[in-house]
């Protein structure tokens, strides 16, 4: 049995069903439109990395990091970087749906992939419940300048609504009825629009990009007018720890360029194009939030920053109300954009697992017409569209980090298995080697000096169990860098997928310990469902 757990799709088979057009419909040879070009993937990764976080969590960021926070977003987008090069090269070879789930079934086996398709489950579900309730947030304030207002009531949740709210509210058996309606409503028309087909939801996409690219470039130029220079100073008033604090947000800002990948069978040239994608849309998103982050800083000092709205906020402050309202209307359509993009990407992963038998089959059902997987679409709006309606998270941005993390991790250690690329003339992605054989023992000498002191200071066991306790992710990411630094001396690792893991451990450590509690429980879950459904109808224990 402990075999059989980690059965692996072999990378010829994938290929060759690839090249065959055999899909999730052989019944029914009904295929997916090949339609996505470079620009097209390039606005997916854009509309999924720019939308809640350059508009609320940015914010919080700043109150913690000061100006700093800009070197956090490079330091993010460099982990994101090692990552995506990853991820670019498994698109290459592995040119089908399932993003790092695929690619996980091809290196680590079927346990691992089904862990992986699980946590992307969670990425994507809950951080698209989060952005819906954020888009009503923005949606309502744009209502509100508009001289229009919904009953409180039709626009809030349980949790958070006043006394006043729950009073004035219908009752049903005694219950207060109150609902977020419009997180609820826009859920429901972007799953139409990702139901209906490919081509609808990449002109949208490619609109909605565009539109909110220029708002923010607006936003900055205007903005640089207004800046202050000495709100720079100090550049990290709470020291890097300080700008560390600012990571899951900040994270949460970046995910979602990894949805590119799931998109592969709807690429006209994926071994070429989801590399470039992918890896375009992360430029031009770090270039965005640093600009944007010196832009907040240097209106308003770093202290101010902690507000849901903080782009709107510091245009307040300067006595620019107008332009508040105009980013009112681009955070409606950033988040919109997110919201599709996360549509798109759920479904097609439970498409592939579906496929391999690890979900029931009608997951992985291809629309006759619109060319989709249009139940796993339908599900998909219901799982975010019913608890939006309904819940107010509090926790959501450390929990979608936590299972992109997860997942980015086990892409950059796939990787490290992967076989060499044989040299061919076409012009397909590969990852650049460098040998990591004396560089990474260098690397960890160098930060154990530079860090030594925090080092010391998380080794203490001064304030006891209850600050000590929060230090447990640490020590794993400890004895992971002690075993991949050995292999990397030993079998000449490559540095880029190296450095990829070690940077995502790391971020990791800086997410709350009851988040990884709650990860954890995640997977427990998961594996019961593995076990009691998935592992009996796997495709491969049947083959």
């Amino acid at each position: 049995m402990s075999n059989s757990l980690f059965r692996k799709k072999s990378l010829s088979t994938i290929m060759k069903d690839a090249n065959e057009g055999m899909t999730d419909s052989l019944e029914t040879g009904v295929g997916m439109h090949k339609v996505l070009k470079v620009k097209d993937l390039t606005a997916m990764g854009i509309a999924a990395v720019i939308g809640a976080g350059i508009f609320s969590t940015i914010g919080e960021a700043s109150f913690h990091g000061g100006p700093g926070v800009s070197l956090l977003f490079v330091i993010t987008a460099i982990t994101c970087g090692f990552s995506a090069l990853c991820y670019a090269e498994f698109a290459s070879r592995v040119p089908v749906s399932g993003s790092a789930y695929t690619y996980s079934y091809v290196t680590f086996g079927e346990l691992a992939a089904w862990v992986i398709g699980w946590a992307l489950i969670l990425e994507y579900a809950i951080g698209n419940i989060a952005v819906a309730i954020s888009w009503s947030g923005y949606f309502n304030n744009l209502l509100s300048g508009l001289g229009i207002s919904l009953p409180d009531w039709l626009s809030s949740n349980y949790d958070s609504a006043s006394q006043a709210t729950i009073e004035a509210a219908p009752h049903i058996f005694g219950i207060p009825f109150i609902v977020n309606l419009p997180a609820f409503i826009i859920v429901v028309l972007i799953t139409y629009l990702a139901y209906v087909g490919i081509r609808e939801s990449k002109r949208s996409a490619n609109f909605m990009v565009g539109l909110k690219i220029l708002v923010i470039l607006f936003v900055i130029v205007l903005g640089f007018f207004y800046v202050n220079p000495s709100n720079w100073s100090p550049f990290m008033p709470n020291g890097f720890s300080g700008v560390l604090k600012g990571v899951s947000a900040v994270f949460f800002a970046y995910i979602g360029f990894d949805a590119v990948s799931t998109t592969a069978e709807e690429c006209a040239n994926p071994q070429r194009d989801l590399p470039k994608g992918m890896i375009y849309s992360l430029i031009i998103c770090t270039v965005l939030y640093v600009l944007i982050s010196f832009v907040l800083t240097g209106m308003v000092p770093f202290y101010k920053l902690k507000v849901d709205d903080p782009l709107a906020f510091v245009f307040n402050e300067v006595n620019l109300p107008g332009i508040s309202y105009i980013i009112s209307v681009s955070a409606v359509v950033a988040t919109t954009s997110v919201l599709l993009v996360f549509q798109i990407g759920q479904p097609r992963i439970w498409m592939s697992m579906s496929r391999d038998g690890l979900l029931p089959k009608k997951f992985a059902k291809i629309h006759p017409r619109f060319k989709t997987p249009s139940f796993a679409t339908i599900i998909t709006g219901v799982i975010v569209g019913v608890p939006a309606l309904f819940l107010n998270l509090t926790i959501v941005t450390d929990l979608t980090s936590i299972g992109t993390l997860f997942a980015f991790i086990l892409v950059c250690g796939g990787v490290l298995m992967l076989p060499p690329q044989e040299k061919t003339n076409d012009k397909r992605f590969r990852l650049p080697y460098i040998n990591g054989q004396y560089i990474v023992p260098a690397l960890v000498i160098l930060l154990l000096v530079l860090f030594r002191g925090e080092i010391g200071r998380r080794m203490s066991f001064e304030g006891g169990w209850e600050v000590w306790k929060h230090n447990i992710p640490f020590f794993f990411f400890v004895i992971v860098t002690i075993v991949i630094t050995f292999f990397s001396v030993m079998r000449k690792l490559s540095l880029i997928p190296v450095l990829g893991l070690l940077s995502c451990f790391y971020l990791m450590t800086e997410i709350a310990l009851k988040n990884w509690i709650v990860f954890s429980i995640w997977l427990v879950i998961g594996l019961s469902i593995y076990f009691l459904y998935s592992y009996r109808h796997s495709k491969l224990r049947q083959a």
